[in-house]
């Protein structure tokens, strides 16, 4: 999945070790994992999702599935099985009329 990271700047090695180029190799990498750990922002003000899963079938936590007219996010302990409904009766009536 990409979020439209850039890339941090990988210095050309010098020919012998130097403390300055070792120390941009280090803060580049760190820059890299502070990149990877950050979930990102996004900030809309208009959406379109088209075709969505109507259940939580092999979705990642996270992901956005519709069901009943209704955008839902997976997750953990909430599961939302395809196909699922139920029906029942409590008795019967009986109508006369004279």
């Amino acid at each position: 999945m990409s979020r439209n990271l850039v890339l941090p700047f990988l210095p050309v090695p010098p020919s012998e070790y130097q403390q300055q180029y070792f120390a941009e190799i280090v803060r580049a990498i760190s820059v890299y994992m502070q990149n990877e750990r950050n979930p990102g922002g996004g900030g809309h003000t208009g959406m379109v999702l088209t075709n969505l899963q109507t259940n939580d079938q092999g979705l990642e936590l996270g992901a956005l599935f519709e069901q009943d007219g209704f955008i839902k996010i997976a997750k953990a302990n909430t599961p939302h099985v395809g196909g699922l409904s139920t029906t029942g009766d409590v008795g019967s009536v009986s109508v006369i009329t004279t």
